[in-house]
């Protein structure tokens, strides 16, 4: 289990928009490990996973874009059916409530990454100390 931060950033929905983020953080040396965009009409939010979240801070600031920021865990899981379902049923089995997750895999790859937030952190970590079934 990663801890990480995730930037929540509030945009305009126009072209370029998601650009400009990953060009601020690209330009500081900023890995972008996960990343969310969604647009409900004029809006939209960015949610940049970072793997250096001072150096991000600093960049956006400097780019004058406005981010929240928050703890997020970050596991790598098999990338096979149900290994998903199996590591959300260990949380929820904790009363882990998810408020945000994404995944992804690559298509052959043998692992996927799950990245999420949760109500409240020590549960999660509780249930990440439970050792997997065989």
């Amino acid at each position: 289990m990663a801890k990480t931060k995730v930037l929540p950033i509030t945009v305009q929905n126009h072209p370029g928009a998601i650009a400009a983020i990953a060009k601020a953080l690209g330009g500081a040396k900023v890995n972008i490990l996960a990343l969310l965009g969604t647009a409900q009409g004029a809006a939209g939010t960015v949610h940049p996973v970072v793997e250096n979240a001072k150096r991000a801070r600093k960049a956006l600031d400097e780019a004058k874009l406005a981010y929240q920021e928050t703890g997020v865990e970050q596991h790598e899981l098999a990338n096979k059916p149900g290994a998903l379902a199996h590591h959300l049923d260990k949380l929820a089995a904790k009363g882990v409530n998810l408020s945000s997750i994404y995944a992804t895999a690559v298509k052959g790859g043998k692992k996927a990454v799950v990245v999420y937030t949760v109500e409240a952190q020590a549960k999660a970590s509780a249930a990440q100390a439970t050792p997997p079934a065989a």
